[in-house]
């Protein structure tokens, strides 16, 4: 599970009449603990923004899930409600959830999360979606999730490969169960 970091960063813009404007623009990123979200937003955002910056909030968002969708340009806040039946009261129950939607409009946020929940086997309600004011999100990056050169991905193997290896391991098992009969 993701833990999400919302992260209020200020610096100093220049604004549409040519003046420098201070501005704290809200963004998303994904860290293990505080010290890493500083760490990362700083890493992320250096290449973007000329001069000082600093990070003035951390704190963790409450989101279950995004969904990313290359076609939206904003980001949408989305309340999930997920309906249970509590069997011995005999009333209905809600969990409420926030789900970070991309999308370009509300509906086609509704959209976006309808189609990722339709596969669930529990039934949801949709009360709340609001546009959220974050510039940008930030995934734990891919650079980081490289495999070393030293080591060959499972899905490069074949299935032959795999089957050799069973029968070498299932001849090491009979080998070493003769082995244990002759002594």
């Amino acid at each position: 599970m993701n833990t999400w970091f919302e992260c209020k960063v200020k610096y100093e813009k220049l604004g549409p009449d040519g003046k420098d404007k201070m501005v704290s623009e809200p963004y998303l990123i994904d860290a293990v603990s505080f010290t890493e979200a500083e760490s990362r937003i700083h890493k992320e955002l250096e290449p973007y923004i000329s001069g000082e910056f600093f990070v003035a909030t951390i704190k963790i968002a409450n989101y279950s899930e995004l969904i990313p969708n290359e076609e939206g340009d904003r980001w949408f806040k989305c309340k999930a409600a997920f309906i249970s039946l509590d069997e011995e009261k005999g009333i209905e129950k809600r969990s409420n959830t926030y789900v970070l939607v991309q999308a370009n409009n509300v509906k086609e946020a509704y959209d976006n999360l309808t189609k990722a929940y339709s596969d669930s086997i529990a039934d949801f309600e949709i009360p709340a979606i609001q546009e959220s004011p974050l510039m940008d999100v930030f995934k734990y990056g891919s650079d980081d999730d490289k495999i070393p050169d030293n080591l060959t991905p499972l899905s490069d193997f074949d299935r032959d490969d795999k089957e050799k290896e069973n029968l070498m391991i299932e001849e090491d098992i009979e080998e070493g169960i003769e082995e244990d009969t002759e002594k």
